[in-house]
This record gives C-alpha cells, structure tokens and sequence, in this order.
C-alpha cells in the first residue's frame, strides 16, 4: 500500500498535493519563533501574518532562501507540521514523495532537502527539475519529441529549461525572484522617498500596482504605501503608480530575460525552430506581474504565453509526474527511509569495529 504525494517546497510557499485529492494546502514557508526558547509559536499563515509587527522576543524567519534550505530544523519543523495538516505517516502505508528544486541545486543542498523530507514521512523521495516539474503542470506533454521551453519565476529562484522527450537538455536557476522584486520595491522606496517600508508592505504594493511594462499616462495605477519617513522618523504615507514600481524592477526583468537569452543560445536550431512554433511558457507566481510576458516576448523574440494557474505548475507537475513511478520513468529516486538508516549504521560499524 502507498501514498503518493507531491510537495512544492518553495521559498515563498509550501504547497502538497496527494494524488486522488489534489492540491490540500497551500501555505507560507514561514515560521514565527520565540527567540529566548527557540520554540515555534506560528506557521504558515499566522507567522505571516506577523511579519513586521512582532513584539521584542518574537522574530519570523524564511527556513528556506533561493530555493534552498537556510535553516535545516526550522525546514524539517515546518514540512512535519504541513504534512501532518494532510497526511499522518503509518509503518504500513509506504510514501512516494516527488519534489521539483532548483537545476543547479548542489549535492549537499540537495541531501539536505532529501533528508528533511525523508525524516518526516519515512518515504521514498523523487527529486525533479523545478522548470521540467512546473512544466508538466502546465500542460506540456514530455512524450512530444518536439522542444518546449519554460521560464518558472518562483520565489527564490527564476529556473529556465528547454525540454524535449521528456528530459531536460539545457537549463539554468537565476537567484533573482520574487521575493528579490519586494526587496528592490524597499530599497527604491528607501533611496527615492526616504520611506522605510517593511516586506509585507513591498509585497502587497507589488501584486497591486507592479508592470513589466511602462504604461501610458491614463493606464496608471496607484496605490498607497505607509512606513516611516527616514528624516524624521514620523508616520509617513505616499501614493505610488505602476510606472515607479517598473523603474524599481526593471533592471531584475532584464536581468531574467538575459539568462532566457542564454539558454536559448545554447540549444540547436532544430530545437529554437520548436520554440519559435511552440511559444515559451512562464510559470510562476513571479509571473503574475502584469505584462511580464510581453516583456520577455519583446526581449527574446518568441511568443510567450502565461500558464493557466502560474502559481500551482510545480505542485500539479508533481501530482501528474508521481504516476511514472510504476514506470520507471522518475530517474531521482532515492534510497528508502530504511535503507538510508542501514546505510549509515554499515558506515559506522565500518568506522568503530573496522568491518
């Protein structure tokens, strides 16, 4: 008996699918901690919600940066308690677990995220490119020989892959996202209205006004900020639009749109004759940034089309690629709970008895 279960470990969110059910929780990858115990006091949404306004003694932390994990207990914490909210492991019931990551996630950095996993469900892991995952998720088909090309805007990390028959030939993960757009809102914010905002603040001034795209006049949005005038220290609100929000992101947009570039550059020109036929798909909650996709339309010459559910690729990728399993197709599979755990004990009786 087994359980299929597919998890979007990202820097912004957690989402876990199970097969059968879909998509059961979608979570911020945030936790609230005292720091004089170091206990948790808040996850998800609620620790969030706390962002900027804890008292002394309170602090909530991001367990992962850039698509990779920045605090190993505070990781394994935070997936055990989302697991749990879904899924309660037994001895009996075998997990299969398939996760998408960053394409140049190292060794270690991929270990870690395997055993984090592992510790909490007692399964077998899969571990998947993010681009190829979120893919799938939106709708390629990795059967077709033909080359499709992704572009997934997370929030840690930008991952960009040219895909054909299932496998990913070329590919690259920028640490340039959205969580990096909301720093970039702060500091333009900091140095152009000597206005000192929080990330909260930056995030909801971003999903209300930001383009990727400067707009005319009469298309303008606006919408109002508050945080602390760094003259004087007092309460200070300002009304910013849409076209402010794009000076403050542009250099970030091009940035992306530069590695596009250079994965494009390196893939055959059977495989850009693919691409020029097919479109580029951008996925991501990054992506939602409106014009964003033609944006990088204009940049990279090639159509690009915005998936139908940007923000839930990944997690649905997951829920669709676990079925290879019976297959064989999933090439990331990793050894058991309890192989691992015999591994480890073989090694230490190698060290200790010296057999």
């Amino acid at each position: 008996m087994a359980i299929d279960i597919g998890i979007d470990l990202g820097t912004a969110n957690v989402l876990i699918h199970l097969k059968g059910r879909g998509i059961v929780l979608n979570e911020p990858s945030v936790v609230a901690i005292d720091t004089n115990s170091s206990e948790i006091i808040a996850y998800g949404r609620p620790a969030y919600d706390m962002l900027g306004r804890t008292p002394e003694g309170i602090e909530v932390i991001y367990p992962l940066k850039g698509g990779v994990i920045a605090d190993f207990d505070m990781t394994e914490k935070l997936l055990q308690h989302m697991i749990e909210r879904v899924y309660r492991p037994k001895w009996f019931v075998r997990a299969n677990i398939l996760i998408g990551a960053p394409s140049n996630v190292s060794e270690v950095e991929r270990e870690a995220l395997i055993e984090a996993v592992e510790r909490v469900t007692r399964g077998r892991i899969y571990i998947e490119e993010e681009a190829k995952v979120s893919g799938v998720g939106s709708g390629i088909d990795l059967d077709d020989p033909a080359a499709s090309m992704v572009i997934d805007i997370g929030g840690g990390t930008s991952d960009i892959a040219i895909i054909s028959q299932g496998e990913v030939i070329h590919s690259s993960s920028l640490k340039l996202a959205g969580d990096d757009f909301d720093q970039l809102i702060i500091q333009y914010l900091q140095d152009e209205h000597l206005l000192l905002v929080g990330q909260r603040s930056a995030e909801n001034l971003k999903k209300a006004v930001a383009t990727a795209l400067p707009l005319p006049k009469e298309s303008l949005t606006f919408a109002e900020v508050s945080g602390r005038n760094l003259q004087d220290g007092l309460p200070k609100a300002l009304n910013i639009h849409s076209n402010q929000i794009f000076a403050a992101l542009r250099q970030a947009f091009i940035e992306i749109a530069r590695e596009a570039q250079k994965v494009l550059e390196e893939a055959e020109p059977e495989m850009i004759a693919d691409i020029i036929e097919k479109g580029i798909t951008l996925t991501g909650g990054g992506a939602m940034i409106p014009n964003f996709d033609r944006f990088l339309s204009n940049y990279l010459k090639v159509s690009v089309i915005l998936a139908e559910q940007p923000m839930n690729t990944v997690v649905l990728g997951t829920g669709l690629m676990i079925d290879w399993i019976q297959t064989g197709r999933l090439a990331g599979a990793q050894l058991t709970f309890g192989q691992r755990v015999k591994k480890r004990l073989l090694k230490w009786r190698r060290r200790v008895i010296g057999y």
